[in-house]
């Protein structure tokens, strides 16, 4: 049975630094040269995250958006789900009762991929999107409306309201969205994230599965954080790094030593492959 490995990227196979160290990448290269299955499952966006992995070989389809996207090595889309015009429409008029506009990710009426945000940004927003000053997807709006498919919508700031808001959205469209609320590991704020019920890594994982032509597969994940719960249920072997969140690690099969800052994925795979790689 062949193997398939998928890893998140941020507090995972990424240094904390956003940098991937050249053991890491030595490792996975040289496990591609030699046919391991490697991707990744992300929440950050196609073109991001082929940014960050530009030194790596990326054969095979990668999960990003926090499962909302199926990309190929080149950035084509291959699979996504999204939210219409109207049911983001009621996400943000919600989230107005509380002065927060989100960021909206996705798709435009002529299919170009967009990140839109409105002129009202709090300084979570503002510090985030520094590192978005260059993304050609960027597009500001005095009157902030969605996209024609909302991949992602993005409410950052504090515990309190997004939480509040949180509920408002559980009430409204009960399991009509994929929410996601979690503490960032960056700054010092709370992400809030409406998908597509179906826009999360472990239905992506099913896609995935069924768009591969190599069957039957035996299924590794690492990951850290909340959003790899999901993929954690789906796969045969669960890995969490050290510096996972205790729920990540109560449901792992395996916890490594290492951290991400100590290449915990890549000295993980370099052990299990030390022949093939010797």
């Amino acid at each position: 049975m062949q193997n398939l490995y998928i890893t998140d990227l941020d507090k995972t196979l990424l240094k904390t630094d956003l940098t991937i160290s050249k053991f890491t990448e030595n490792i996975w290269n040289q496990l591609c040269d030699n046919g391991i299955k490697l991707t990744i499952a992300t929440a950050r966006s196609g073109v991001k995250s082929l940014k960050l992995l530009k030194n790596l070989q990326l054969h095979h389809p990668m999960i990003v958006m926090d499962g909302a996207m199926i990309i190929s090595r080149e950035g084509e889309i291959l699979r996504s789900y999204a939210l219409g015009f109207d049911d983001a429409n009621i996400v943000l008029e919600l989230g107005k009762q509380y002065q927060i506009d989100p960021f909206f990710i996705g798709i435009d009426e002529r299919g170009t991929e967009r990140f839109i945000h409105s002129t009202n940004l709090n300084n979570l927003q503002k510090e985030l999107l520094i590192e978005y000053k260059n993304d050609k997807r960027i597009q500001q709006q005095t009157r902030l409306k969605p996209l024609t498919e909302n991949i992602k919508i993005v409410y950052i700031g504090d515990h309190l309201p997004l939480s509040i808001l949180k509920d408002d959205l559980v009430a409204q469209f009960g399991d009509k969205i994929e929410i996601k609320f979690s503490k960032d590991p960056y700054i010092d704020g709370y992400f809030l994230t409406i998908l597509h019920p179906k826009g999360d890594k472990a239905h992506a994982l099913e896609a995935l599965q069924e768009m591969e032509t190599f069957k039957p597969l035996s299924l590794t994940v690492f990951g850290d954080s909340h959003n790899d719960i999901g993929m954690f249920h789906k796969a045969d072997t669960k890995i969490a790094v050290s510096n996972a969140l205790d729920e990540v690690k109560d449901i792992a099969t395996h916890i490594l030593p290492h951290s991400n800052d100590e290449d915990g994925v890549a000295r993980y795979l370099n052990q299990k492959y030390a022949t093939l790689l010797s």
